[in-house]
């Protein structure tokens, strides 16, 4: 389950910033890309203002600790586990309260929209001849809606309805389906345990701060990449030709 995503403000993807490096192993060279994996809510899709909308309703049927608004900061700054330990969710229970939100959010759809300028960023990064995957904890059906038939012929490999810590499993059979070494794959997503699953495959680590999580609380997680704009993304995986 997800902490709690940043509204339009200076850190939305479309407000300026610049890219700022992290711990670990240092990224590829972008001539050296050949497969880029996203995440979905909260790196493509914006999906945190409908999920605020209906946690506590969802909390309530699942008899799980509702969110006052005075700790949607606390959980900004929290990893998934603490997330879940801090709702009082129950390791068994979490997997039916993700399908019970999927399917809420099905229902929902036509609330929730691309980040600005995402799907001009899918038709450049695909232009240029990169595997484009998603890996996700959404279902299928919500990634095509939202993302619309034109978006998603662009994505090659879409591992949808992934366990809320299965995703570094996912990322490891997305190596393998593609044959492409992990030194030449990059995972992009917004939360601490996107960071981890892609530091478990072994895949560079890239945080984008207009997401679930605090640009801080990734910062402390040590990502190898981290984007503040959709366009930052552009520009380290499509630089601009030397003259």
């Amino acid at each position: 389950m997800p902490a709690a995503a940043r509204p339009a403000s200076a850190h939305h993807p479309a407000a300026a910033g610049h890219i700022a490096g992290g711990g670990g192993a240092p990224p590829a060279p972008a001539a050296r890309w050949r497969l880029v994996i996203f995440d979905f809510d909260g790196t493509l899709a914006d999906s945190f203002p409908w999920l605020a909308a209906v946690l506590n309703d969802v909390a309530a049927r699942w008899r799980f600790r509702q969110v006052a608004p005075e700790e949607t900061e606390i959980l900004r700054h929290a990893s998934a586990r603490e997330i879940l330990r801090h709702l009082r969710v129950p390791g068994w229970k979490a997997p039916l309260v993700a399908r019970d939100l999927r399917r809420r959010m099905a229902a929902d759809i036509h609330h929730i929209r691309p980040f600005a300028g995402i799907d001009g960023l899918l038709r450049e990064l695909e232009q240029t001849g990169l595997i484009l995957a998603i890996a996700t904890s959404n279902s299928a059906d919500n990634v095509r809606a939202v993302l619309g038939a034109q978006a998603l012929r662009r994505i090659h490999h879409l591992e949808a309805g992934v366990s809320i810590h299965g995703k570094g499993a996912r990322l490891r059979r997305l190596l393998r389906r593609t044959g492409v070494p992990a030194a030449a794959a990059v995972y992009i997503g917004d939360e601490l345990r996107d960071i981890a699953a892609a530091r478990a495959a072994g895949v560079t680590a890239a945080a984008v701060t207009w997401g679930y999580n605090r640009a801080e609380a990734l910062s402390r997680a040590r990502p190898d990449l981290v984007f503040e704009r959709v366009a930052d993304i552009r520009a380290q995986l499509l630089p601009e030709s030397e003259p």
